[in-house]
């Protein structure tokens, strides 16, 4: 076992001496073995600068081409987006209590006056926020023309962090499939609206249209429990004024 000896302390001992001796050569060895670590490292650094330069090169070119599409491209993209889908949500917000909605409803998609419809806002800057938002549009102008497939398809393009729109969105998917005879994929989406934000518009809506189309299912219990969430949740929505009758259907058919 080693002992601990005071700086300065001279072997007096044979023993001793040859400790001290066996002491400096493993100290040496750790010493040398560090030193040959090092230089080898330096070597491969040394060897490798070009291809170690090579790949912080790279990181930084990417670096700068991500900064610069974001800043030279991809902001000046979405700007003219959104320039360009003025005119075609103009068309869209005129149909809404217009009695020629279809006519209204084409321009907003097709584009008029020269200018871009949704469709080519999708088309042309679909990576962009208004090329995602054009989509809603456009599924919502497909809906209320009754062409359900194209409302599905372009409802289902979009997303958004805005919880109103998203339950709006998942709600028009829910009454395309709904009036395409697919009730079950109707309640689905009713169900998404219904999950994605609390309030006092989207939920009692979808709601009742879920309690609707899940009693034409024979699935009574669950549309049940979605009337009386509109009776006692939404007593002052308008989906609750009649809620009664229907709950009483529901309740009967158990």
């Amino acid at each position: 076992m080693a002992t601990y000896k005071k700086r300065g302390y001279k072997p007096k001992t044979k023993k001793e001496k040859v400790e001290e001796i066996e002491q400096d050569s493993t100290t040496a060895e750790v010493f040398n073995t560090l030193d040959e670590s090092a230089s080898k490292t330096e070597e491969w650094v040394i060897k490798n600068q070009n291809f170690i330069y090579g790949i912080v090169g790279v990181v930084a070119v990417v670096i700068l081409a991500y900064m610069g599409y974001n800043k030279f491209i991809a902001e000046p993209n979405a700007k003219d987006a959104m320039n360009e889908m003025s005119k075609a949500q103009s068309y869209f917000d005129e149909a809404i209590n217009a009695t020629d909605k279809d006519s209204l409803l084409t321009l907003s998609l097709e584009g008029g006056e020269g200018k871009y419809g949704m469709l080519d806002i999708i088309d042309e800057y679909g990576s962009t926020p208004a090329g995602n938002l054009a989509n809603y549009y456009a599924g919502m102008a497909y809906l209320n023309m009754k062409k359900y497939d194209e409302a599905i398809k372009h409802l289902s393009d979009f997303s958004s962090d805005d919880l109103m729109l998203s339950a709006i969105s998942k709600g028009g998917i829910g009454d395309a499939f709904v009036q395409l005879n697919q009730s079950k994929d109707g309640l689905e989406y009713y169900e998404k609206a219904i999950k994605v934000n609390a309030n006092d518009y989207t939920t009692p809506l979808y709601l009742k249209k879920a309690a609707i189309v899940a009693m034409g299912l024979g699935e009574n219990q669950k549309a049940l429990d979605y009337l009386n969430r509109v009776k006692t949740e939404f007593s002052k929505s308008n989906e609750a004024k009649d809620i009664d009758v229907l709950i009483g259907k529901a309740s009967a058919s158990l």
